[in-house]
C-alpha cells in the first residue's frame, strides 16, 4: 500500500472537507415518488415522431399532479413535443426505446425577445424525477448555425459573451430533491441538463451525446446549488463536460459536490467557472476517466465574476489525448487557450476577484497531451494559495507553467516536456516548495 507524507496544505485541506465527503460518499436525500402509475399513451399520445404530444404530455402530467403525484411512463416510441414542466412528486421514465423529441420550432419556446424558456422544465417543485433507458432529444441543430454566426461575430468584436439565446434543455430551478438516472441526453440546443438553485440533487448512469463542434452545449452545469451527486456519468459534447457555477447567492458559498466514476470524451473538461461569485467550497471530483478533452482539471474565472473558491480535491484521475492536463485560470476570456500574466500589474481587491485557495490535484496521470501540461495563474493582487500537486505525471509537448501562485506544494510531479522547462516558475511566486 502506497503511504503519503502528506504537506502541511494538504492536510488542512483534507481536514476542514466535511465528513460526507472526506470518508463515506455523499448521499443527497433522494426524492420519495408516490405509487401511482401512469402511462403516456392513456393521454392520447401518438408514437410516431410527427404528430404533436404537447397536449397529451400536459394532461398526463397534470393527472399525476392531481393525484399527489406517480410514475409518468413514457413507452417505447419517439414523442414529438414542445416545451413540458413538471410537477413535484413526479418520475418521468422514458423507456428503453422511447425518445421524447422536442420540437425545433423557436416559437414554441420564446417567452420575449431573444429570450427562451428550457425544454423541459421544474420550478419550484420537490421530489422530481427523471429516469429510465431512453432518450431526450433536443434538436439542436436547428440552432446550431445561427449560435455559431453570433459567436463568430462576437470574437471578431473582441468580446467576451458570445453565447447566444437559446433554451436549455433539462433544467431544474429551484428544486429540492433531484435524481436523474439512466437517460440519454442528446442535441441540445446550448446547455443539456442544469439544475440551478437546487437542494440534494442526484445525476446517475446519464450519457450526454453532443457533436464535438456543437456550440455551447456544457453536459452538467450544476450552479448554486448544493449537495450534488454526479455519478458513472459518460459525457461526450461540444464544450465544458461540467462545468460547476457559483454565481451570486445571498446565503453563501455553494457546497458540498462529488463527481465520480465519470468518462469525459470531447469537450472541455471538469471546470469550475466561469461564474464564481457566490463561493465555491468543498468539492471532490475523483477516478474519472479524460479521453480526448481539451482540458482535463479546470478551474477558470476573471475580475469581473470572481469569487472564493476553497477546498477542492481533484483525485485519482487518468487522462490521455487532452489538450492541457490543469489549468487554474483568473485571465478567463471565454476560450480554452487562455493566456495572460507576466506584465500584469496589481488591481484593486473587490467582491469579484478570484480566489484560489487549498486546491488539491493527487493521483493524476496524463499521457499524450497535445498542447502543454497546464497554467496555473494567480492574480498579482490575488495569488493562488495552498495549491497542491501530490504524485502528478504529465506527458506534454510543453511544461507546466505557475505565475502568482503563494503557499504551495509540488511533491512526485513529473512532467515529461518536449521542449522547454517542465515545470516553469518566476519572480510572482511566492513560498512554493518541490518536493521529490
Amino acid at each position: 500500500m502506497r503511504r503519503f507524507n502528506f504537506t502541511p496544505a494538504l492536510l488542512i485541506t483534507l481536514l476542514i472537507l466535511p465528513a460526507c465527503l472526506r470518508g463515506a460518499d455523499l448521499v443527497p436525500i433522494q426524492p420519495v415518488i408516490p405509487a401511482g402509475q401512469f402511462n403516456l399513451k392513456d393521454f392520447g399520445a401518438v408514437a410516431d415522431g410527427t404528430t404533436s404530444n404537447t397536449g397529451a404530455f400536459k394532461r398526463a402530467i397534470e393527472a399525476v399532479d392531481a393525484a399527489g403525484g406517480g410514475t409518468l411512463l413514457v413507452p417505447a416510441g419517439s414523442y414529438l413535443t414542445g416545451p413540458l414542466d413538471l410537477c413535484s412528486g413526479i418520475d418521468l421514465r422514458i423507456a428503453a426505446g422511447a425518445v421524447i423529441s422536442f420540437s425545433p420550432a423557436f416559437a414554441d419556446y420564446a417567452v420575449a425577445a431573444d429570450k427562451y424558456r428550457p425544454l423541459l422544465l421544474a420550478k419550484h417543485v420537490h421530489d422530481v424525477k427523471i429516469s429510465g433507458a431512453g432518450t431526450i432529444y433536443g434538436n439542436g441543430e436547428a440552432w446550431w448555425p445561427e449560435a455559431l454566426r453570433f459567436k463568430a461575430a462576437a470574437r471578431a468584436r473582441h468580446e467576451t459573451r458570445d453565447t447566444s439565446p437559446r433554451p436549455r434543455m433539462v433544467f431544474f430551478d429551484h428544486c429540492q430533491r433531484v435524481c436523474v438516472e439512466g437517460v440519454t441526453l442528446t442535441h441540445a440546443p446550448v446547455f443539456n441538463l442544469v439544475p440551478s438553485n437546487c437542494e440534494d440533487v442526484t445525476i446517475n448512469r446519464v450519457t450526454i451525446l453532443n457533436p464535438a463542434d456543437s456550440p455551447n452545449t456544457d453536459g452538467i452545469d450544476p450552479s448554486v446549488s448544493n449537495r450534488v451527486l454526479i455519478e458513472n456519468c459518460t459525457i461526450d459534447t461540444g464544450d465544458d463536460c461540467i462545468a460547476v457555477k457559483a454565481g451570486d447567492q445571498p446565503d453563501g458559498p455553494m457546497h458540498d459536490l462529488l463527481i465520480t466514476d465519470c468518462t469525459f470524451l470531447h469537450g472541455h473538461g471538469c471546470s469550475v467557472g466561469s461564474e464564481t461569485s457566490g463561493g465555491l467550497r468543498n468539492m471532490i471530483v475523483r477516478r474519472c476517466t479524460f479521453d480526448g478533452t481539451e482540458t482535463g482539471v479546470r478551474f477558470k474565472s476573471d475580475r469581473h465574476r470572481g469569487g472564493l473558491v476553497e477546498n477542492i480535491v481533484y483525485t485519482d484521475l487518468t487522462m490521455k489525448h487532452v489538450g492541457q492536463a490543469i489549468t487554474i485560470s483568473s485571465y478567463y476570456m471565454g476560450t480554452t487557450a487562455d493566456v495572460a500574466g507576466g506584465r500584469d500589474t496589481p488591481q484593486p481587491v473587490t467582491r469579484t476577484t478570484p480566489q484560489w485557495r487549498n486546491i488539491v490535484i493527487r493521483n493524476v496521470t496524463a499521457v499524450d497531451c497535445l498542447k502543454g501540461a497546464g497554467t496555473i495563474f494567480g492574480l498579482p493582487e490575488m495569488p493562488a494559495t495552498g495549491i497542491v500537486l501530490d504524485h502528478v505525471t504529465i506527458d506534454a509537448p510543453k511544461g507546466l507553467r505557475l505565475e502568482n501562485v503563494s503557499n504551495s506544494t509540488l511533491r512526485a510531479v513529473t512532467v515529461r516536456a518536449e521542449t522547454g522547462t517542465p515545470i516553469l516558475t518566476d519572480a510572482t511566486d511566492k513560498g512554493i516548495e518541490i518536493l521529490p
